[in-house]
């Protein structure tokens, strides 16, 4: 059993790990506003910061949802050096960045880039992903491609 929860939460592992920036705190039980950044792991050039709500310990009792946070995220992406773009995923649907849980089995907060090669421009979407319910929380940022430097896109 132990070795399935292990593969299962490799399976799961965040393509891009985040490094907490800043925290706000928001009134006398606790509750915080993380501030987290995000480097795209095969956009060298572009970090995300991306900033949410976390439920302290009191608010989670006077609540009574003691496993889940809010889905409410948002997101900023800017060009922090040259951008050397790798082998990334060049379809509508895009690829996920990042994803991080917000309770125990049930949702996830999940940032996906999408590359739109008309306009040179990498969109990035934080997002709540939910096994029972979608979420129409969502933030966007697009980063511009002006002197990027482009992997070949796979020939099939």
């Amino acid at each position: 059993m132990r070795r399935i929860i292990v593969a299962t939460l490799l399976a799961l592992s965040t393509p891009a790990s985040a490094q907490q920036v800043g925290e706000v705190g928001v009134d006398w039980v606790g509750n915080d506003i993380i501030i987290e950044a995000i480097a795209d792991p095969e956009v060298e050039g572009v970090t995300c910061h991306v900033a949410y709500f976390e439920r302290s310990l009191i608010d989670r009792l006077s609540q009574g949802n003691w496993f889940e946070d809010p889905s409410n995220a948002s997101i900023a992406c800017r060009q922090t050096g040259p951008i050397r773009i790798g082998d990334i995923d060049r379809s509508p649907d895009g690829e996920q960045v990042f994803r991080e849980s917000r309770s125990i089995i049930l949702k996830t907060l999940r940032i996906k880039r999408i590359f739109d090669e008309a306009n040179q421009t990498l969109i990035y979407l934080a997002h709540a992903q939910e096994l029972t319910e979608g979420s129409a929380k969502m933030s966007i940022s697009t980063v511009p491609l002006y002197n990027a430097t482009l992997a070949e896109a796979p020939t099939e």
